[in-house]
């Protein structure tokens, strides 16, 4: 279904910048140039994802799971390796992503639909079951920009999941709203995998991933330091993270 073969991704960070017109003329007279350093936030990594798994990502804050999944949606791409996939993509990785944050949320349904690739039709004969699956249906003519976090989450959650999807990447959006919509999106995720879709799942919460995941990829800055049984890792990495 997806295969990562010894993915890098490189970033280039200026570490010297110029601030002003005058700095500008005085480096260019003294011939100065800018010094860059390289950043991997990715180095050679590599695994498989079948049919149907659900694989959990952890790590650190700047361990690269959400670059890697931005890589492997398609929004990225890497400095080396390739990622073959096989079935279509619903990524939720950035929450407003696909929306237009003037336009309104009955308007940005639509767009955003677009934006995954469903048809008009489509979305007009889905269109309250995604409001109520949502529970906006009294900020349906509100601009987005005036949403909170957790009221974007619900709209882009209840959009991209009205349909089975093949693969599905999600990076945190499950801890963003309040309680009861949490446990809401939960219960979709485990319809979703119960129907046989693939689910690639970052989360602050181990215990998130341990109760939906069944393989775990653990990176450690930018590579992969372990991959196995779910329980097993996440296990792993709590005793390790509680020892620092």
């Amino acid at each position: 279904m997806i295969k990562v073969n010894n993915v890098s991704m490189k970033f280039n960070l200026g570490v010297e910048k110029n601030f002003s017109l005058k700095q500008f003329f005085i480096d260019f007279f003294k011939a100065k140039k800018k010094e860059k350093s390289e950043f991997w936030a990715l180095s050679d990594v590599s695994f498989e994802v079948k049919k149907g798994q659900v694989i959990g990502f952890v790590g650190n804050n700047g361990a690269g799971k959400s670059t890697l999944l931005k890589i492997i949606a398609g929004v990225m791409k890497p400095t080396k390796g390739n990622i073959e996939i096989y079935g279509n993509i619903c990524p939720m990785i950035e929450l407003g992503a696909g929306f237009d944050m003037d336009l309104t949320a009955r308007e940005n349904i639509y767009l955003n639909g677009a934006v995954l690739g469903y048809s008009k039709n489509f979305i007009k004969e889905k269109f309250d079951e995604i409001v109520n699956f949502s529970e906006l249906k009294d900020f349906l003519d509100v601009p987005v920009r005036n949403f909170s976090s957790g009221m974007v989450a619900r709209l882009a959650f209840s959009i991209a999941t009205i349909v089975d999807p093949e693969i599905l990447i999600v990076d945190e959006i499950l801890s963003v709203g309040d309680l009861a919509f949490q446990q809401k999106s939960e219960r979709k995720m485990k319809e979703l995998i119960n129907g046989g879709t693939t689910v690639l799942f970052v989360s602050h919460s181990v215990n998130q991933i341990k109760e939906l995941c069944d393989k775990v990829v653990w990176l450690q800055k930018g590579k992969v330091f372990k991959i196995g049984n779910a329980e097993e890792i996440c296990t792993e990495y709590e005793k390790k993270v509680l020892e620092k």
